[in-house]
C-alpha cells in the first residue's frame, strides 16, 4: 500500500478514537511554515465538532468525504473528522490511481472534497473521468491559497460546485465561506488592518509555546497574519498577508493584489508576488510568473489597472510555482529564487 495511504488510514483510526473521547486532550496539526518554523496547533474536540457542524449548515448537507490533502495539516484533519462525524470513513485518494477511481469508491449520497487551487486546476486540465467525477460532488471546498477568478469560473462552467474558504490551522481550517463567516464566527478588522477571528472553532494555543500563544490569542480573538476589509454586508476581503504590504520607494504596494491581477492575464497560468530587500528601494516587488509573457508585458498589465508604482521591478519566469505539501506557495523558496535569479531588475 502507498505510504501516504497507510499513514492516512492510521490517522483515520486515531481520529475516530479521539472524537469518541479517547486519546490526548488535543488534536495537533502543524501550520504550513511558509514563512518560518511550523507551529504545532492544539485543537479541542469541541472546536473540531463546531467547525464540522457549521460547515455542514452552510453548505446544506453532510456525508462522506474524499481525502486528497495531507492529514498532518488542518485541511486533511478536517476532512477526516467531518466524514467520521457524518458516519462515514473517508475515502483516501492516495489508495487509488486517479481522482475518478477514488470518487467511484465512495458510498451513495452527498459527497465532499477539499482541494487547493493547483489540484482543481489539474482536474480541469485533465477533463475526462476526473472532471466528470468532480462534477458529482455536492461541494468542493477550495482553499489554501489565492483563487484565480477564471479558475472558479471554469469549474462552475464544468458543473463543479465550488465554495471558496478562508481560515487557518488556528481556526480549525476554513471558517469563512465565500467571504461570509460561518455561524458563530466573529470577524473584525484591527486598527492595523489585521483580520481578527473569534468563535467556537478557535484553537487552544501552540503546543509548548506560551509566548506565541499570548501574541496570537488576545481577549478571545485570534490575530491572523492577514490584512483585510469588511464591506457593509459583512463580507470579508483578504488583501494579503500583513507582511505582504511591500514598501518600495516609499509607496505601499499590496503584493496579493498585484498577484491577483497577474493571474487574470490570459497568458499566465499561475503567479505570485512578494517583496525582497533592495538597497535602492528598501524593498522591491518581485513577480513570479508561469506563462508565456515578457517582463515588460507583466509590468504593463499591472500598470493598466493599478498605479504604475505597483508594477513589479523584477520578474522571475518559472515552470511551476514551488508549493508546500499542503498546496500553499513556498514563500521561502520564492525568496531564494528572487535573490539568486539573474533576471534584470528595473530601476
Amino acid at each position: 500500500m502507498d505510504h501516504a495511504a497507510e499513514r492516512a488510514r492510521r490517522t483515520v483510526a486515531a481520529m475516530a478514537e479521539w472524537l469518541a473521547g479517547g486519546g490526548p486532550e488535543h488534536w495537533i496539526v502543524e501550520t504550513s511554515g511558509s514563512t518560518g518554523t511550523p507551529k504545532r496547533v492544539m485543537l479541542s474536540r469541541e472546536a473540531m465538532k463546531a467547525s464540522a457542524a457549521a460547515s455542514a449548515r452552510r453548505v446544506g448537507a453532510s456525508g462522506q468525504w474524499l481525502l486528497t490533502l495531507p492529514d498532518s495539516y488542518v485541511a486533511g484533519a478536517n476532512v477526516i473528522a467531518r466524514s467520521l462525524l457524518a458516519g462515514f470513513e473517508p475515502v483516501i485518494a492516495a489508495a487509488h490511481e486517479t481522482f475518478a477511481e477514488a470518487a467511484a469508491a465512495m458510498k451513495p449520497g452527498p459527497r465532499f472534497v477539499s482541494l487547493v487551487p493547483t489540484q482543481l486546476h489539474r482536474i480541469l486540465e485533465a477533463v475526462g473521468a476526473d472532471l466528470a467525477a468532480a462534477a458529482e460532488f455536492h461541494t468542493v471546498l477550495l482553499g489554501g491559497g489565492p483563487i484565480d477568478p477564471s479558475l472558479r469560473a471554469r469549474a462552475e462552467e464544468a458543473g463543479v460546485t465550488v465554495v471558496a474558504t478562508y481560515g487557518s490551522a488556528e481556526t480549525c481550517g476554513g471558517c469563512v465561506y465565500d467571504a461570509m463567516p460561518l455561524d458563530g464566527v466573529g470577524i473584525a478588522i484591527g486598527t492595523d488592518g489585521r483580520v481578527r477571528i473569534s468563535g467556537p472553532t478557535l484553537f487552544d494555543g501552540y503546543q509548548d509555546d506560551p509566548a506565541q500563544t499570548a501574541e496570537a490569542l488576545v481577549d478571545g480573538w485570534f490575530l491572523t497574519s492577514d490584512a483585510g476589509t469588511l464591506d457593509e454586508d459583512g463580507r470579508l476581503r483578504i488583501l494579503g498577508r500583513v507582511d505582504d504590504m511591500v514598501i518600495t520607494g516609499g509607496v505601499k504596494v499590496p503584493a496579493a493584489l498585484v498577484a491577483r491581477r497577474l493571474r487574470e492575464h490570459p497568458a499566465v497560468a499561475a503567479a505570485e508576488a512578494l517583496g525582497v530587500p533592495d538597497e535602492e528601494w528598501g524593498q522591491r516587488l518581485v513577480a513570479f510568473v508561469v506563462g508565456d509573457i515578457t517582463a515588460d508585458a507583466v509590468r504593463e498589465w499591472v500598470a493598466a489597472e493599478h498605479p504604475r508604482s505597483w508594477a513589479p521591478r523584477q520578474v522571475v519566469a518559472l515552470d511551476d510555482i514551488p508549493l508546500l505539501a499542503n498546496g500553499k506557495p513556498d514563500r521561502r523558496a520564492l525568496l531564494a529564487l528572487a535573490t539568486s535569479d539573474e533576471t534584470e531588475v528595473a530601476r
